[in-house]
């Protein structure tokens, strides 16, 4: 899957996650996988997400073009099946409103063996952080790796992006000393992003094998 910028699978519901317990609005909060029919929605979150993440390292005039609907437009031809690969895309619903997005997939990094998943993209409305959303997604983005046989996780978040490396490193992810520049403008401007990862191995495959030495 490959995740779509401002250029232009089986229903697997990951609802254990939900805290059903949790008294008010959260009662309703889970993670499912995208339906084709929440294109537009994950486009609006994710323009909404990315213009704030790229405000400080990108000129006005870049971040406007974040809009909704190339993003709306990228996720449905990626649902479609166009551009999935053996990616999954995840969202985080507050009742039927989604309000989170998180895109999993086989590593494209050079370096990445075949045991490796890359969290593609991960981001929450802002209205809606602080509520456990993006635990939530992560959680999930953990169990999909798993579930087709990852071992490892990347992500490269921006180097500017405190919060979200703080997150993620909070999850058990570290850098592993790599870094790189994208190009995310129309006349070339570049964003660094860091690399890092965890082991996502499922402790029951450790269990196996050392009950099978």
């Amino acid at each position: 899957m490959s995740q779509p910028h401002h250029h232009a699978p089986d229903h697997e519901d990951h609802s254990q996650h939900d805290h059903s317990q949790q008294a008010g609005p959260l009662a309703d909060a889970s993670v499912r996988v995208a339906r084709l029919s929440d294109a537009p929605a994950v486009g609006f979150v994710q323009a909404v997400v990315f213009r704030e993440a790229y405000a400080a390292v990108l000129a006005p005039e870049v971040t406007e073009q974040f809009q909704p609907q190339p993003f709306a437009s990228a996720w449905r031809a990626t649902l479609q099946g166009a551009a999935s690969g053996d990616g999954v895309l995840l969202v985080a619903c507050a009742g039927e409103q989604v309000v989170g997005f998180a895109a999993v997939g086989a590593s494209s990094d050079p370096d990445a063996g075949d045991e490796t998943a890359e969290l593609l993209v991960l981001g929450v409305h802002p209205d809606a952080r602080r509520q456990g959303h993006g635990s939530r997604l992560l959680h999930a983005v953990v169990d999909t790796a798993r579930a087709r046989g990852r071992s490892v996780l990347t992500a490269w978040p921006l180097a500017s992006a405190e919060e979200v490396r703080a997150f993620l490193a909070a999850a058990g992810l570290a850098p592993d000393g790599a870094h790189r520049d994208r190009v995310v403008g129309p006349k070339g401007e570049t964003v660094t992003e860091v690399r890092l990862t965890a082991s996502v191995q499922d402790p029951a495959d450790d269990r196996a094998v050392e009950e099978s030495q």
